[in-house]
């Protein structure tokens, strides 16, 4: 069976992470996706092999001139056959090239135009570029990691590119849908700062309404930390009072519960050093296996912490069929490079889900101009000879 937006069709001229990571969720449910870029390639197929695999394997690659006039005259009549249309140019770029959202809706009044940048199409800061530490460090994110004293703290990891590929994937969705019952398409804006916010939204929100700025508590605190075991690390998590009690008792310290100085979460936190002292005891000379085996029972969250290497074979991932062999061809068809990626995250109980392999430069160019365009054979050769695709 197909996926469930099987027959959607989305033009996807974005680059690099945020924009073209929310073209891959929509090709993974389904979606025709036709990647727009250059005839050379997009820059962002300069960060390795398995970068542009995991953001772009399955999309259709369409090589396209878009400074030539013909180019230009091609993406219009793409534009007409398309619903989703993702950008994530700085704002303004779009529409000096010919494609703003006014000139979208004259060509397909349907068409959904999702706007990905730094800081959003409006705002003292839009016309600033940046990359996803930005939404860290406006939001103050940076400030609330680590522990207090330590330089401002950036994730290691591209958090906001990742959630603004959510972001912008839900409200491609929600306007999709909106266009279906209004016959109207619209534009949709959302942006790294904009989700560097969100992942700061409950120090803000604290700061906001009480004045009092959050503690760099670093891991975490008392009974909600890292812990040392003889094979490696494991991160446990006992908020809250009921948890805190069978926590206790697990770690065989049930005279704990009773004592007025762990009665609440800041007496513990006072106290820090002489419980943190005991647990670092108590995990030391224990396996994680071991330590897992005898909170999971008690319904307190426990975790190895996996190595990257230990991540990459957890059985449990694998039964999930979260990691997927793709196709990279990485210079012709006959050469095929298997590349280890992220794969299924939507289980669904009908609809399928869809994997394919990462796209040469222009791959796709002939097949999807003779599609969708209807042209020949003699006309796609002079486009090519023009350099167009």
């Amino acid at each position: 069976m197909g996926g469930p937006l099987e027959g959607v069709r989305v033009l996807d001229l974005g680059r690099y992470q945020a924009g073209p990571r929310c073209g891959l969720m929509l090709y993974r449910l389904g979606a025709d996706v036709i990647k727009i870029e250059p005839p050379k390639g997009e820059e962002s197929r300069t960060n390795g092999q398995h970068y542009w695999v995991q953001y772009n394997s399955g999309k259709r690659s369409l090589g396209l001139n878009l400074y030539s006039d013909e180019g230009k005259n091609i993406l219009s009549e793409l534009v007409k056959t398309a619903d989703i249309f993702i950008q994530n140019f700085r704002p303004g770029v779009i529409g000096k090239i010919g494609f703003s959202y006014e000139k979208l809706k004259e060509l397909n009044p349907k068409i959904v135009m999702v706007n990905v940048s730094a800081y959003g199409q409006f705002g003292p800061y839009k016309d600033r570029v940046g990359f996803d530490p930005i939404g860290q460090a406006i939001s103050g994110l940076m400030t609330t990691q680590g522990t207090e004293g330590m330089d401002p703290f950036k994730c290691s990891f591209p958090l906001i590119d990742r959630i603004t590929a959510l972001h912008a994937t839900i409200g491609a969705l929600s306007a999709l849908w909106e266009s279906r019952i209004s016959g109207e398409g619209q534009s949709l804006d959302v942006c790294l700062a904009d989700t560097g916010y969100t992942t700061a939204e409950i120090p803000i929100s604290t700061y906001l309404t009480t004045g009092a700025a959050p503690r760099r508590t670093g891991n975490g605190n008392t009974f909600t930390n890292t812990y040392q075991c003889k094979d490696g690390w494991v991160y446990l998590i006992s908020t809250g009072p009921r948890m805190w009690k069978r926590a206790a008792e697990v770690v065989g310290k049930k005279e704990w519960i009773d004592d007025e100085r762990y009665a609440t979460r800041q007496g513990r936190t006072e106290n820090a050093v002489e419980i943190e002292e005991y647990l670092s005891q108590w995990f030391s000379d224990k396996t994680r296996d071991e330590v897992i085996n005898l909170f999971s029972p008690h319904g307190v969250p426990i975790q190895k912490i996996n190595t990257i290497a230990e991540a990459a074979h957890d059985p449990h991932m694998r039964e999930r069929n979260i990691i997927e062999e793709i196709d990279d061809y990485i210079t012709d068809a006959p050469n095929v490079s298997r590349i280890n990626a992220i794969g299924d995250i939507f289980h669904f109980s009908r609809s399928g889900y869809q994997i394919g392999h990462a796209p040469l430069p222009g791959e796709h160019s002939r097949e999807v101009l003779s599609e969708l365009l209807n042209l020949s054979e003699e006309e796609l050769d002079a486009l090519h000879a023009e350099e167009v695709i």
